[in-house]
């Protein structure tokens, strides 16, 4: 495995031990209401998560076997999405978790966030193709059923409410509201989504941005100042972890823009 770049923020350090770490997983994982892990390995394969280490959680999940595979998406996902600079790793790496997490389904149907992962990383793999082209190969439908699922099976899951928002955004603002019905896609059900994200896990900056992004997407641009607000707010969020550090400094880098 290439060496991925590193975590870039060293002013703040997000190393939790085990005990800390069962301590703050609720707050951790509002998002993803990933349960807390039983074996100790895959416990400190989170904890290299949280801290920023998202190479060697990836590394250290995937060696933990069946358990750790969650933890080693996760990782790589929010790698590849933020930190990687290659267009086309970011791509292929994109493609392996749609793929490690599909096996990981379905070997585990009930397993909420085999279907999330699968979703994420076949979301951010169209978005980077082009979603025109990711709808004519048929994945918005797979991407569409595997987060509707998600919900099904964990129905406090924001992060799945955020990207089931986005999609229902992404493909109406893309092929429009006509075209985007025959996708499954509609306004109020994507405003519904981010509302009840936003709901479930109210700190959660990610769901701000995203829901921002979807106003604008499905209503133009009447709805920029509550984006605009909406930005800020989640630039003023205080940061848990690495990940939700790297969202922060997102929707700073938006707002300078």
């Amino acid at each position: 495995m290439a060496k991925w770049t590193a975590f870039p923020y060293d002013d703040t350090d997000y190393s939790l031990d085990a005990a800390a770490l069962k301590k703050a997983w609720g707050r951790l994982h509002a998002g993803d209401a990933e349960p807390l892990p039983k074996d100790d390995k895959v416990l400190a394969a989170w904890a290299l998560f949280h801290a920023g280490e998202f190479q060697k959680a990836c590394e250290a999940g995937l060696k933990a076997g069946a358990a750790g595979i969650t933890v080693a998406n996760k990782a790589q996902a929010i790698y590849a999405n933020y930190l990687e600079k290659s267009e086309k790793t970011k791509l292929a790496m994109f493609q392996e978790i749609a793929e490690r997490a599909e096996a990981q389904a379905a070997e585990d149907p009930k397993n909420a966030n085999a279907h999330y992962w699968m979703a994420y990383a076949l979301g951010r793999y169209s978005q980077g193709i082009s979603v025109a082209k990711a709808l004519a190969q048929g994945l918005g439908a797979k991407v569409k059923t595997a987060l509707e699922t998600t919900i099904k099976l964990s129905p406090k899951h924001a992060d799945a409410h955020i990207a089931l928002g986005t999609f229902h955004a992404e493909v109406i603002d893309k092929v429009g509201k006509l075209l985007g019905k025959t996708q499954g896609a509609d306004t109020a059900t994507g405003l519904k989504m981010f509302q009840q994200a936003l709901k479930l896990n109210p700190a959660s900056a990610i769901a701000m941005i995203e829901y921002a992004n979807g106003l604008v997407m499905l209503e133009g641009d009447k709805r920029m100042k509550e984006a605009e607000k909406l930005y800020a707010q989640a630039a003023e969020c205080q940061a848990a972890d690495a990940m939700e550090r790297l969202d922060i400094e997102m929707a700073k880098a938006e707002l300078e823009d």
